[in-house]
């Protein structure tokens, strides 16, 4: 016995394979890739030319068939796009071919002044070697350090207007400071300034054998005292030019005070400027039809007989007062 569709019993039919869906179905845009088939010899090329380099369409269809894409796809990914090296061979092919008339005005420069090519010139980097001791400290220079510059720092940090005194930096040997007998701290050819309380704070903790908290309160005490009578020198020394004639210009603080001034003057009128916007603009908020017989014509015919009355009777009490001469019109 056999089955229906002819096979003998116990066997199964064999089972018949799906054809392969195309290209086409799967995707709709997907383009498919078909031979063209070569097609009649022109006048101006050969036969056997077009024969020997078939073309497809497949690059052509898939960039035509994608209407969101506007250029050509860039290279691949990873790789280097070497057209921009190229630039002036293609200027001098097209030249060649007689498509452009006229070559590039930069075609020379180029040629005499390359671009640079990243690939040809990479960046050299030393490499790093695993458990490499760090150099040696051998020949590093050591901090130089006086036993000055703490006191220095000490001195300024307190005074750090002396800082804005002109000093006279001109020295003979660099080393002029230990010319002088530090014992007393005002040395002759030497304006007093820090660097005179750091000296001699110096040499008190060197020779008296004192703490530096104290050294240095004994030299500050010594720096005051002194600026102080070189104070009280220059200000009589003034005193005697301007009596005996002499003419000096506007001091620090005279000037600083004419500054204070100004700005204060500036700053009155901006204020009153302010106060008087402010005021114009609360009048212009509340403002509006302003009359001012606003009272009179509001009252009515009768209102206005009475008070006409009231007057003509105040008239006939006291003729010869200004109600009555201030009624008179009123009544006429």
């Amino acid at each position: 016995m056999s089955n229906l569709d002819g096979s003998p019993n116990g066997t199964a039919p064999p089972l018949a394979r799906p054809p392969a869906p195309s290209p086409a179905r799967l995707h709709p845009r997907l383009p498919v890739c078909t031979l063209a088939r070569p097609s009649a010899p022109s006048p101006g090329r050969p036969l056997s030319r077009r024969l020997a380099q078939p073309r497809t369409d497949c690059s052509r269809r898939a960039w035509h068939s994608d209407s969101r894409r506007s250029t050509p796809p860039s290279p691949a990914m990873g790789r280097y796009s070497l057209a921009p090296l190229r630039v002036r061979s293609t200027a001098k092919a097209l030249f060649d071919a007689k498509r452009t008339a006229t070559l590039p005005q930069w075609y020379d420069i180029v040629g005499d002044i390359p671009a640079g090519e990243t690939l040809a010139r990479p960046v050299l980097q030393a490499p790093k070697v695993k458990g490499a001791k760090k150099a040696s400290r051998l020949f590093k220079p050591l901090p130089i350090v006086y036993p000055e510059d703490r006191l220095r720092s000490d001195f300024f940090g307190d005074h750090p207007w002396e800082l804005a005194r002109p000093r006279l930096v001109v020295e003979d040997s660099g080393n002029d400071a230990k010319g002088y007998d530090w014992s007393k701290i005002q040395q002759r050819g030497k304006q007093l300034d820090g660097e005179s309380v750091v000296q001699r704070q110096m040499w008190l903790m060197q020779n008296r054998r004192i703490t530096k908290a104290a050294a240095y309160d004994q030299a500050r005490r010594e720096f005051y005292h002194h600026r102080h009578l070189n104070e009280i020198r220059t200000r009589i020394a003034r005193e005697e030019a301007i009596h005996v004639g002499a003419y000096f210009g506007k001091g620090p603080l005279e000037v600083g005070v004419e500054l204070e001034d100004k700005a204060w003057e500036s700053w009155k009128a901006w204020a009153n400027q302010q106060i008087e916007e402010e005021a114009s603009m609360r009048a212009q908020m509340f403002s509006g039809p302003q009359n001012e017989d606003a009272g009179v014509s509001d009252l009515t015919t009768a209102e206005y007989d009475d008070a006409v009355t009231e007057l003509d009777s105040q008239a006939a009490i006291a003729p010869g007062t200004a109600a009555s001469r201030a009624g008179a019109p009123a009544h006429a």
